[in-house]
């Protein structure tokens, strides 16, 4: 099983491009052989959950077949790499309109839920000893009725994140405006990103109310080692993985 999580920032003048790509990929996509599990994801502004849509970046996520050797990951150049995850047709669209794309490979090591009622990224247990480096997918189905207090109580926590100890870079995608979110998120190490979930107050008044309140009709919890990443977004790659 490869796990990867593609980020694709296109230019403002073609914003109109990007959105019919969001239709025009899902064919080439669901005809993928080497695909078990994919989802195109609109991206917020902040790197977290977030109400306002970011209209240049936009995201895949893919559970695929493939296998990739870490050699092939750093000397590989991104058209190639994407090319191999998605199909000629995407390849060669990111490539017409000139679009940024950063791709994290990763390997799935504890979590819990489901997406579209599966279990995606196989069996995993609760809990490891893996204390590296780790990437964290938080995403949910929020209920209609709770949407109003979904909303109210998000962007303190996502502030806080940014500054918090070990946090490295963060991601806010969905599927469906306001209602499937979801937060792609990096830690320098699993400590780190405990301790921001664990010991920040404001985070655990959110927990307590999405179980207390049942915000969510679905919801997944996963994290991650990072394998590597490839490509660049906005001209920077912003996390060196440390293999």
């Amino acid at each position: 099983m490869t796990v990867t999580l593609t980020i694709v920032r296109y230019r403002k003048r073609f914003i109109p491009f990007a959105l019919l790509a969001m239709a025009l990929f899902r064919l080439p996509l669901a005809f993928n052989k080497r695909s078990q599990f994919w989802k195109l994801l609109g991206s917020g502004k902040s790197g977290s959950f977030d109400k306002t849509p970011d209209w240049q970046q936009w995201a895949v996520l893919s559970v695929s077949n493939l296998k990739f050797k870490n050699v092939q990951i750093i000397h590989y150049p991104q058209e190639v790499i994407i090319k191999k995850l998605y199909g000629t047709f995407i390849s060669k669209w990111l490539n017409l309109f000139r679009c940024q794309t950063l791709t994290y490979f990763l390997e799935p090591i504890e979590g819990h839920g489901l997406w579209d009622g599966k279990k995606v990224f196989g069996e995993l247990p609760h809990k490891t000893e893996y204390e590296g480096q780790v990437a964290v997918l938080t995403r949910a189905t929020i209920r209609l009725a709770r949407l109003k207090r979904f909303w109210k109580h998000v962007d303190g926590v996502a502030t806080q994140m940014a500054t918090a100890n070990g946090f490295v870079t963060s991601y806010g995608i969905g599927e469906l405006p306001l209602i499937k979110q979801a937060t792609f998120s990096i830690w320098q190490s699993k400590e780190s990103m405990k301790s921001f979930a664990y010991q920040l107050k404001e985070h655990q008044e959110v927990i307590q109310k999405t179980r207390q309140e049942k915000w969510y009709s679905e919801d997944m919890f996963v994290r991650f080692r990072p394998i590597k990443s490839s490509g660049t977004l906005k001209g920077t790659l912003p996390f060196e993985i440390k293999l």
